[in-house]
């Protein structure tokens, strides 16, 4: 019997998954919570971070291989001597600044004050105005790759980070050898090489048909920045379900397992989440529900989707394009709208009370910026409708409808677009919500399935790990036999369907007036507030 280990990297901890190969039977698991979390308003050392920061030690990341894999093997009761390989998936774009040998900069003692050289999560919103630079001189030059992003590219990702670290710390900027997706770092930990896997490469890093965006381009932004993908990014490129490497001898003392066992090339949360929900077929659009939401589906050609985060060839599987759009705020949001008195369980009891439209109030689900369709992360939360007589619970149920809201725009946009989405599958934490995927189930107007797993993103790394491994052909085969889905668990009800087809002409309404540049004033707030912190 053989097993294999699966390894998600989430925002605030890290999990491990065992495996059985012959069948996906998830045997144990072990979470590991990041020591220092998210770091929003100060370094561990005292220094005060700016607005819209989020960075984040990724010495925490080691420890849950040192903690976490151990852990789920013990769980399992399996032999260590029985796994054959081991997969990892990251929240992307997280983006580590190293030296030549991978050493985090925040490591060295020189550095250990400076945020830039620490590093810089996915929901670090602070390179905004790099990205608009970056936006406005692409659409200038007719940039080709510029559509494959939806014609806009997003503050999150890897070249907005990277010009903001030369521009705001020219010295840590020239200290970085390498500019790392922490997808990239942790296998690179745990084989002692750099493979830079294809995924965020494609997504998050602008690479398209083999080529990254010009020196000619860069240096347009900065003269200094004219190099960056020759001395800090390019990397030899890994196909998903391949091997990275072997464990070294260091990663197996840290783990518990057989020094030599293959690693798979690193992936994304999201996009292993597809293997694992049995969802890779073109059509079929996997929405892995958590703090945020990410939307991956596979499509047989490349086509321009609006706001879409991007669409890269073998992005989620050989052979056909990935595409992948996404909303920066989903649970984070809910979590946001629970007063110290009551309890996500209580306000989701009260809001399941209710009528659709009864509460009378609208959302934009913007609180942490805008990923698809506006690619806006300037943008904010809006509540239109609130009067003295509104309870906690209606505005969660509210909340809960406006990301469903922001989700039909998503799909609405692919069917437009001649990327047809013909199966919604759900994945993440909130598919255990009732309340949250009867109401997505009435917005689409579609039925949901629903992963059969409750830790997607680890099973699906854990069937790239078998693939990596040679115990399968590819990730098709691996998922096949070792991925699960549930067919249309939650049914739409066209009387609630109805309704919120009205509140959806309004909710596109607001979503146009104040997201595609006709009111500008979320965006002025943001500029005044940055007046007087700095004041």
């Amino acid at each position: 019997m053989s097993y294999v280990i699966g390894v998600d990297f989430g925002t605030l901890s890290g999990r491990a998954v065992v495996v059985r190969v012959a069948d996906g039977a998830e045997l144990g698991s072990a979470v590991h919570e990041y020591p220092h979390a998210v770091l929003t308003d100060a370094l561990p050392g005292g220094t005060r971070l700016g607005h819209d920061w989020a960075l984040q030690v990724p010495a925490d990341y080691v420890e849950v291989l040192q903690h976490a894999v151990p852990a789920a093997v013990a769980a399992a009761g399996i032999d260590p001597a029985q796994v054959i390989g081991i997969g990892t998936d990251f929240t992307a774009c997280t983006m580590v600044p190293t030296t030549a040998d991978g050493t985090p900069l925040n490591e060295l003692p020189q550095f250990a004050d400076r945020p830039h050289a620490y590093v810089k999560l996915w929901k670090h919103h602070a390179a905004q105005p790099q990205a608009d630079r970056i936006n406005q001189l692409a659409a200038k030059r007719g940039e080709p790759w510029l559509a494959r992003y939806g014609g806009l590219i997003s503050s999150e990702w890897e070249f907005a980070k990277g010009l903001q670290v030369l521009e705001e710390d020219p010295d840590v900027y020239a200290a970085m050898d390498r500019w790392v997706e922490a997808a990239d770092w942790i296998v690179w930990q745990l084989t002692g090489s750099y493979v830079r896997n294809a995924c965020t490469a494609g997504y998050k890093g602008i690479r398209q048909d083999g080529h990254y965006p010009s020196p000619e381009f860069l240096g347009e932004l900065n003269p200094a920045f004219a190099g960056f993908v020759a001395a800090k990014l390019d990397q030899p490129i890994g196909l998903l379900g391949e091997a990275a490497g072997t464990l070294s001898a260091r990663a197996a003392q840290w783990t518990g397992l057989p020094e030599g066992i293959a690693v798979a090339v690193g992936n994304v949360d999201a996009h292993v989440t597809s293997a694992a929900a049995q969802a890779l077929e073109p059509g079929q659009m996997v929405a892995i529900m958590g703090t945020s939401t990410c939307h991956v589906m596979n499509g047989a050609e490349a086509a321009v989707v609006p706001g879409m985060c991007g669409v890269v060839d073998g992005g989620i599987v050989a052979g056909l394009w990935g595409y992948e759009a996404g909303q920066s705020g989903v649970g984070d949001i809910f979590a946001h709208y629970v007063p110290p008195t009551y309890t996500h369980e209580q306000l989701t009891e009260l809001a399941a009370g209710q009528r659709p439209g009864e509460h009378g109030l609208l959302v934009l689900d913007w609180h942490n910026g805008n990923r698809s369709v506006l690619v806006d992360h300037e943008l904010s939360g809006l509540v239109v409708g609130e009067t003295l007589a509104t309870r906690p619970e209606d505005v969660y149920r509210a909340v809960i409808e406006a990301t469903a809201f922001g989700t039909r725009t998503i799909v609405e946009a692919f069917d437009r677009a001649g990327v047809p989405v013909h199966e919604f599958v759900v994945a993440g934490g909130l598919m255990k919500n009732a309340l949250v995927m009867q109401i997505y189930a009435d917005v689409l107007r579609r039925p949901l399935s629903v992963i059969g797993s409750d830790q997607g993103p680890a099973l699906g790394s854990a069937i790239h790990a078998a693939a990596a491994a040679g115990a399968y052909p590819d990730v098709r085969a691996a998922a096949a036999v070792m991925g699960r889905k549930q067919d249309a668990v939650w049914r739409p009800d066209p009387e609630a369907g109805a309704v919120y087809d009205e509140l959806f002409e309004e909710y596109t309404r607001l979503h146009d007036y104040f997201g595609r540049g006709e009111n500008k004033v979320m965006r002025k707030l943001r500029a005044i507030r940055r007046r007087a912190v700095v004041s």
